[in-house]
């Protein structure tokens, strides 16, 4: 087998990584910003919906950028 695969998804999984980073400090921080809560109830529903999209940007960079890093290794080098 090449290890073309498993490089692949390592490079993937690093470039996740980085990318969930910097898209969780610029979005998570823009929401932050905007947001316009005025009890505690409506402050926590907004605080729980930036932990669904957190959840969600780390399935969409950090979970499948090392599947697609794994493909692409193995199509084009192996």
């Amino acid at each position: 087998m090449s290890l073309a695969g498993p490089l692949g998804a390592v490079i993937g999984f690093a470039l996740g990584l980085l990318e969930y980073r910097l898209m969780s400090a610029v979005v998570i921080g823009a929401l932050r910003r905007t947001d316009r809560s005025q009890t505690a109830a409506e402050k926590d529903d907004y605080e729980r919906r930036i932990r669904i999209l957190r959840a969600v940007l780390v399935v969409m960079t950090i979970g499948l950028m090392p599947v697609l890093g794994f493909v692409i290794g193995r199509t084009l080098f192996g």
